[in-house]
């Protein structure tokens, strides 16, 4: 069999137009592109949603969608069912190998496509399934912890950091079978980079507005700060479900005025918010890796976030290019060092600009194509690629 890859499917629940899409379908949809741009034919199925077209091509990607929020994963196994017979939305897809990706649930496309799979998977899901409820929560988990590592027990995985690598692991998955293909990177534009740098203490988070990145521990870091430096102010970038409840959430704590909820905006203006920025606040629960620390980076923003999310652990070199925390009290504390240290925080955004540079969505696509041409031929591949 020849190792030249010719065709991949991607199957995803959410696309990079989508209103919640944030960093794993940017991973996946900049790595495709780049396949698509070195003649691969790139197939992402994806779920609909309101104004988006059933088919369409995004930066050389056909893109179909079908299903909503969960119908996604019922629709799509159809359609590669149907594309077996050569029939379906799907019909014409004769993939050489399937990027199966697992956010929380996978698409079962073993079942379809066999060992020609390639689960990737951002991070492990045990602390987030409890918000979709109890019942739903334990069949998530199942399905993710014993079900999934199970079924794929032969096949590939890519994760994109090795703290999630290692949670891979630990539900059983042959580490000989996992590989880690980091996170890229978009060039911010130039114009930004050469913005001024507020003249007074601006924190930033950039991210999706969902329960397990709570935002609200940000929300209460900048009011404990406040009350010593009272002119510090914190832009919010990205919107979600759970915006209503931050906003209301920052009136109980009395920093309306000190709080800008940004939403979903353009490249421009999210680049030229984070280069006003002093610090960028990552609070989550978990995180693969952690996109955004690496695009506030670019504009020497240090990073301050929880150690226990894990991929953090990977994305931040702590005391280095930002600054890693073991609970909320020592968040607001080492927010207020930051805002006061010029020449810590100065430092530590030096050093974190110059390691935004050693990552390109060109090294991360060439890393997924070696591993997709390995599992072409029946190979595996372990390791940081």
């Amino acid at each position: 069999m020849s190792a030249e890859v010719r065709s991949v499917l991607l199957l995803c629940w959410r696309d990079t137009g989508h209103p919640q899409g944030g960093g794993s379908e940017t991973y996946l949809q900049r790595i495709g592109a780049l396949l698509a741009e070195s003649g691969i034919a790139v197939t992402l199925r994806t779920a609909r949603y309101a104004g988006a077209p059933r088919r369409e091509v995004v930066d050389g990607v056909e893109i179909s969608r079908g299903g909503g929020r969960h119908t996604v994963y019922i629709r799509a196994g159809l359609a590669m069912v149907a594309a077996r017979l050569r029939l379906g939305p799907l019909g014409r897809v004769r993939p050489d190998v399937v990027i199966d990706s697992q956010n929380g649930l996978p698409f079962l496309a073993r079942l379809a496509f066999g060992r020609r799979v390639v689960v990737l998977v951002h991070h492990c899901h045990r602390d987030q399934w409890p918000v979709a409820g109890r019942v739903l929560g334990r069949f998530g988990w199942f399905v993710e912890s014993r079900l999934s590592p199970r079924l794929h027990r032969s096949n590939q995985y890519v994760t994109v950091s090795l703290p999630s690598a290692r949670d891979l692991t630990c539900l059983g998955v042959d580490a000989t079978r996992v590989a880690v293909v980091r996170n890229g990177l978009d060039e911010a534009p130039p114009a930004t980079l050469l913005g001024e740098r507020s003249t007074s203490p601006r924190v930033v988070v950039l991210s999706r507005l969902v329960p397990h990145k709570q935002i609200e521990d940000a929300l209460e870091a900048i009011a404990v700060v406040r009350t010593r430096i009272p002119d510090a102010h914190l832009d919010v970038i990205g919107g979600g479900w759970w915006q209503d409840r931050l906003v209301q959430r920052t009136g109980q704590l009395g920093i309306s005025d000190a709080v800008t909820f940004h939403g979903h905006v353009d490249d421009a203006t999210k680049h030229a918010v984070l280069q006003r920025s002093w610090v960028h606040v990552l609070p989550s629960r978990k995180e693969g890796w952690g996109l955004a620390v690496i695009e506030a980076a670019q504009h020497g923003v240090p990073t301050l976030g929880y150690r226990s999310s894990g991929g953090l652990t990977d994305s931040v070199i702590d005391g280095v290019t930002g600054v890693l925390v073991d609970g909320r009290d020592e968040l607001s504390d080492s927010l207020e060092r930051l805002l006061t240290d010029r020449v810590l925080r100065e430092e530590l955004g030096a050093k974190a600009a110059a390691r935004s540079r050693e990552f390109s969505w060109a090294q991360s696509a060439a890393a997924m194509h070696s591993v997709l041409e390995s599992v072409h031929v029946g190979g595996r591949v372990s390791g940081v690629v």
